[in-house]
């Protein structure tokens, strides 16, 4: 995280839908982010007033809520994670696009940034791999499906070798 005294699953939450409010509408409101976020005004009130004490959101009660720098900086970041983690789970472990929201959602708030970062490179090198990463990641898709893969192993691995063969690397 940016420099942000730890804060709870629920003001990250917070502070990801102030953001997200803020990029469609240009700013905020209570009844926007109780509605977005399907809680109590009484609940927005409690953590606008804990992020505003933070500095990371602008405050008044009845009127418009905006970022802080820092704010922003938090919300992005979290926003990072959350898009880093469903990408994850929709490409690589092969999730509908649901359940993999559902799991980021619950896992951006505690996954060290160093593993979401290792996450987002392992992505990137199956995607540019000489070994026809994206074949793996195929492979991996329907074997999930069919709870089988779609042609043995040694066969799936001689025909990867043959393919390594033929290019050229480095």
């Amino acid at each position: 995280m940016t420099g942000s005294p730890h804060l709870s699953a629920s003001l990250e939450d917070y502070i990801e839908t102030i953001y997200h409010i803020i990029t469609e509408k240009q700013v905020a409101r209570g009844k926007d982010i109780s509605t977005r976020l399907s809680v109590s005004g009484a609940s927005v009130t409690e953590a606008l007033r804990a992020l505003s004490k933070r500095g990371l959101i602008n405050y008044a009660p009845y009127e418009v809520i905006t970022l802080t720098t820092e704010g922003s900086n938090i919300a992005e970041d979290v926003i990072r994670r959350h898009n880093a983690l469903k990408q994850f789970f929709t490409n690589v472990l092969a999730l509908d696009d649901p359940f993999a929201e559902e799991g980021a959602c619950k896992i951006e708030h505690t996954a060290p940034p160093a593993v979401i970062a290792r996450m987002v490179d392992f992505i990137r090198f199956l995607e540019i791999c000489p070994r026809d990463g994206k074949d793996l990641i195929a492979g991996f898709a329907n074997f999930c499906q069919q709870e089988r893969p779609l042609e043995p192993c040694v066969v799936c691995v001689a025909q990867g070798t043959e393919n390594l063969a033929g290019k050229r690397v480095g």
